[in-house]
């Protein structure tokens, strides 16, 4: 099963240069990242999204919340057409359509988010790299203690 894990940031660049640490223990074969996305509110206000993988068939089953997460925090329903078919999936993940308009409503210019959907981790080696990465975890599908010793980690100094 998977892990869901949202992080919040304050710096626009911060949660692409986490994601692009999970790629990289990926490489290494200490983490089963499933999928990664990154959504920003740039000084304007405008929120964008980038997604860590190609959305090609072959990538579908295990991306399928981009697509709604993309319609639902940017507001714009033609994107978010395909959150009928996978909202089974999303709301067992923890993602449902209020989190994501609350996301979308509290986020301020100049920051950015994380969404990740982890199969399998080597945890020690996982959290040693994340350390002192910052972030505050806004969902998770964690156990609490688990949150907890997570969100000590980000917070912890380098």
């Amino acid at each position: 099963m998977s892990t869901l894990i949202v992080v919040g940031y304050d710096d626009i660049y911060l949660a692409e240069e986490v994601r692009l640490k999970l790629r990289k223990l990926q490489s290494e074969d200490l983490l089963d990242l499933e999928d990664a996305v990154v959504a920003i509110r740039d000084e304007t206000g405008k929120v964008k999204l980038h997604h860590a993988v190609n959305l090609t068939a072959a990538h579908v089953a295990s991306s399928a919340f981009c697509g709604p997460i993309s319609g639902l925090i940017l507001m714009n329903p033609l994107l978010g057409l395909a959150a009928d078919a996978v909202s089974g999936s999303l709301a067992e993940a923890g993602i449902n359509d209020p989190f994501m308009k609350e996301l979308a409503a509290s986020m301020i210019p100049g920051s950015s988010t994380l969404f990740v959907l982890v199969k399998n981790a080597t945890r020690d080696r996982v959290l040693e790299e994340l350390k002192g990465t910052g972030g505050k975890i806004l969902k998770t599908s964690l156990p609490p203690e688990r949150e907890a010793s997570l969100q000590a980690v980000l917070s912890a100094s380098a």
